[in-house]
């Protein structure tokens, strides 16, 4: 098999140097911008805890709105292959830091994504589907902390 290499680039900038160097910990803006050819400007700045704008994405979001993003993605396009129509999904994804061996880090990253299909007879294939995609997510392969996933598949309801 004859894989070739993904490569993926971004752009990040500090645009909170508007507002001072890093003269103090307390004082510079942790605000930055990440861009990527031909995708709209995101804006990040650090967790409020680490005296960031809690308006914007901090990194820790990022991370675990990839996780969930990934195993959307992976899943779907497992059900499709599946033949499992997919009507409707949502995940409420919660990622847990703390202090590991003297460094904070992600302890673990739950998912809870709510499927709804359009027949009620391929529910319990569609739950086992969920394992399959999270074996295959990319960036799940990609961290080392845990990522587990607690799914509610159930079907649609007539419009």
């Amino acid at each position: 098999m004859n894989v070739h290499p993904h490569v993926y680039a971004t752009r990040l900038r500090w645009i909170g140097a508007a507002g001072g160097a890093t003269t103090s910990y307390k004082t510079y803006s942790r605000d930055y911008a990440i861009e990527a050819d031909g995708k709209p400007e995101l804006r990040g700045s650090a967790d409020p805890h680490f005296l960031g704008d809690a308006t914007r994405y901090n990194p820790e979001d990022l991370l675990v709105a990839a996780l969930s993003a990934c195993h959307l993605l992976t899943y779907l396009a497992e059900c499709a292959r599946a033949g499992i129509a997919v009507v409707a999904y949502e995940d409420d994804a919660h990622g847990e830091m703390t202090l590991i061996d003297g460094v904070m880090r992600f302890r673990e990253v739950v998912l809870h994504p709510k499927v709804a299909l359009a027949d009620s007879a391929r529910i319990d294939e569609a739950i086992a589907l969920h394992e399959r995609a999270h074996g295959l997510c990319f960036i799940a392969n990609s961290v080392n902390f845990p990522v587990h996933h607690e799914a509610a598949v159930t079907a649609a309801q007539p419009a």
